[in-house]
């Protein structure tokens, strides 16, 4: 199967709904590849969305692909992108697991790059049981609904210590675990001491619980430490090598590098979401992030 079209947004989530919808409606034909495995799957409610708060993601992800198909412009299929490449002023995109085809090749004026990382977690055999219930990785996203509540914070990044300071916000009961790690330094752990936070340096077990949710955080010396509710700090890696071949600019964590409107180095290539820096966002900044780039396709194509 080949077909034309005037954009191919790669990536469902909210940076690909939000730019597939704009664009569309300013009847650009447009066709929506998702791998469809979005990295909240796991998480039973998405907040922070106007009118939507609450919701599960799955079905935030439903009702903007319902959205979309409604218009005679856009086409939406699973399919995950495997090799993008420069096609005289436009480009060939590449799909394998396209339903209804094995593969599928289609051609386009425009790629509006919005797949988003791949997390690596601490390896703690416990964390998928409660990841997404009583363990989350997005402190803005969840820390509402385990306000007032003792949590832990486990990671090994660089800004542990700030997202501690960011998470006191929801309680004073925080004890931080770097897991063995010097993600915390000894003057960013004298200031977190100010604030009522504990610092723990010993490694990390596994973290433990019922069906209820988590209980608690088990040292390497088989210490339980009582929790109630978990955050992560995982690293994250972009997924992007299916775009190798248009060689775009990168920054040193190998997210891409674009403007507030989402142009990226290469012309004709846009970008939105969690592949461009500064990394993470939340559903409704990289679901606005989209109809900006969506914005600047139509002017430049004016």
């Amino acid at each position: 199967m080949t077909d034309r079209y005037d954009v191919v947004v790669l990536g469902a989530g909210p940076a690909g709904l939000g730019a597939a919808l704009n664009l569309v409606r300013a009847r650009f034909r447009t066709l929506v590849l998702d791998a469809n495995r979005p990295r909240n799957a796991a998480t039973l409610h998405s907040h922070g969305y106007p009118t939507r708060d609450g919701i599960s993601p799955l079905e935030l992800r439903k009702l903007g692909r319902e959205e979309i198909e409604r218009y005679p412009e856009a086409e939406v299929q699973n399919g995950k992108a495997t090799r993008v490449r420069r096609d005289g002023d436009g480009f060939v995109v590449e799909a394998s697991g396209v339903r209804g085809a094995p593969d599928r090749v289609v051609t386009a004026d425009v790629v509006a790059v919005c797949t988003g990382l791949l997390e690596e977690f601490p390896q703690l055999p416990g964390i998928r049981a409660f990841y997404g219930t009583s363990l989350h990785s997005c402190i803005l996203c969840d820390a509402y609904e385990h306000a007032g509540q003792p949590i832990a914070l486990i990671g090994e990044t660089v800004d542990l210590a700030d997202e501690a300071r960011l998470l006191s916000r929801w309680t004073d009961d925080l004890i931080v675990f770097t897991n063995g790690s010097a993600a915390v330094t000894r003057d960013e752990e004298a200031r977190l001491a100010e604030r009522g936070i504990r610092v723990e340096r010993r490694p990390v077990r596994d973290v433990t619980g019922d069906r209820d949710g988590l209980t608690g955080v088990l040292l390497v010396d088989d210490e339980l430490v009582p929790r109630r509710a978990g955050f992560l700090r995982p690293a994250y890696r972009p997924a992007l090598d299916y775009l190798a071949e248009l060689e775009l600019a990168v920054d040193a964590d190998g997210l891409l590098v674009a403007d507030a409107d989402g142009r990226t180095s290469a012309p004709g290539v846009y970008a939105a979401g969690d592949s461009v820096a500064p990394g993470p966002q939340q559903l409704i900044v990289a679901a606005g992030a989209g109809a900006r780039l969506a914005a600047a396709v139509l002017r430049d194509r004016a």
